[in-house]
């Protein structure tokens, strides 16, 4: 259970994609990785370990033994992101005698859910700095000591058409969360440049308040992920999905011995919304990295160094899956029910909303019987719309033959999500075999 309490830690350390990526970079280098500058000339090891960060993404690689151009690359990817509420720039509202903080809904967020949730607050926020590129330089921002921000629902005799219409929340009125009583002659119902929020970030980062320029901050859930269940065999934890798939990523890179291929572990931001940026999937950073190793470990000058690395490359793409609830069973294809406990899951869909096909399938499965790991598959019902991953996203882009897998979960895009605790150790052994084929 070593590797199951090590991820308790990680998503404790990692409440937005920003301190995701801080705490993948602190364990990187706690294992003798480097980070590289982008705008410098790489002079690069074979078996030498390397990092580089944008924003809420951050890749790591190990330079293969051989040159990428014959030998290709093993990469591993997944994201960093969950759905949350995020704030507005124009944060602060007033409304009925309470100060507010209005907020945005990011991804597909599961709205009532974070009702009646204790809630902080973390992210980054922008500084003035004049020793900085651009003058301004971003700290890091993490309140969960204590609950300060929370979503009341509405007391059920106020709404009693619950009952029999359901729960209906809009997400500009319903979901903004309550920081505390307005300031006096500050009732009115209004935003207002007069802002409560930067005075708390400034004491909290020790800054003035006119020094701060921008944030993206989240409300985050201030309670602790951890083991669960009768005999601890669940997890309980909030961004299960996906930073479940990080750290399996990160302990299999570490633990992974150097070989022929050269490894690496793309952890991207922007999933949830499309994966659309500079910093998520569709963005150009794992292609451009793979061509300046590719270009970079070539013995020769050849010009096809990216193209004949591709050819003999392969992606593991990694992503939470959905599991069989005991409650709604009826939901999933019948011959395909995933289990929490029972082994990573390979994901198929016959229109691309995986990447999976039969031979990538048969790579992932042939891993787990050598490793004596159980695994499963997924198939969405035929009458039910599939979701999606960076699978299809980053194979199209680089062309490489892709495999989507997940451990299965519950609860998924809920602000606390449940998975196996036995799995998250298989995936980690599976994914380092990978690493090294």
């Amino acid at each position: 259970m070593t590797a199951t309490r090590d991820l308790l830690d990680y998503i404790n350390a990692s409440p937005t994609p920003y301190h995701c990526v801080h705490e993948t970079a602190r364990q990187l280098v706690a294992a003798g990785f480097t980070e590289l500058d982008e705008t410098a000339k790489w002079s690069l090891a074979p078996g030498s370990g390397h990092y580089l960060v944008r924003g809420g993404s951050i890749l790591a690689f190990r330079v293969g033994t051989s040159p990428a151009a014959e030998a290709g690359f093993r990469l591993i990817g997944a994201h960093t992101d969950s759905p949350n509420l995020r704030l507005k720039p124009k944060a602060d509202v007033t409304k009925s005698g309470y100060q507010q903080l209005g907020v945005e809904v990011y991804g597909g967020v599961l709205n009532y859910t974070w009702l009646d949730r204790d809630l902080g607050l973390a992210g980054r926020v922008m500084v003035k700095d004049a020793a900085a590129v651009a003058g301004v330089s971003p700290r890091f921002i993490d309140v969960r000591d204590k609950p300060i921000l929370r979503v009341a629902s509405l007391a059920i005799h106020l709404n009693r058409s619950i009952r029999t219409d359901g729960l209906k929340l809009n997400a500009q009125k319903h979901l903004v969360p309550m920081l505390g009583i307005a300031p006096e002659g500050k009732g009115k119902d209004t935003a207002t440049d007069d802002s409560v929020l930067k005075g708390f970030l400034a004491e909290r980062l020790n800054v003035e308040a006119d020094a701060i320029l921008g944030w993206d901050l989240s409300l985050v859930d201030v309670v602790d992920a951890c083991l669960g269940g009768l005999r601890d065999e669940f997890v309980f934890a909030p961004r299960l999905d996906n930073q479940a798939s990080c750290h399996a990523a990160l302990a299999a890179i570490i633990a992974a011995k150097p070989s022929a291929a050269t490894q690496l572990i793309a952890l991207h931001d922007h999933e949830e919304v499309g994966s659309q940026s500079a910093t998520g999937a569709e963005g150009p950073l794992v292609e451009w990295t793979l061509r300046r190793l590719a270009a970079d470990t070539d013995d020769d000058t050849e010009t096809g160094a990216f193209q004949r690395a591709i050819a003999a490359s392969y992606q593991v793409s990694a992503d939470m899956a959905h599991a069989v609830h005991p409650n709604y069973a009826d939901r999933h294809e019948p011959d395909h029910k995933p289990m929490l406990n029972a082994g990573p899951v390979i994901k198929l869909n016959q229109n691309q909303r995986y990447a999976t096909d039969g031979e990538t399938a048969a790579l992932f499965a042939g891993l787990c019987e050598a490793a004596d790991v159980p695994y499963q598959r997924f198939v969405n019902r035929t009458d039910l719309a599939c979701g999606s991953t960076i699978g299809p996203i980053s194979s199209a882009r680089l062309g490489v033959r892709t495999v989507d897998v997940g451990n299965p979960m519950l609860s998924m895009h809920s602000i606390r999500e449940q998975c196996g605790a036995a799995d998250h150790p298989r995936m980690i052994e599976v994914m380092r075999r990978f690493l090294e084929v």
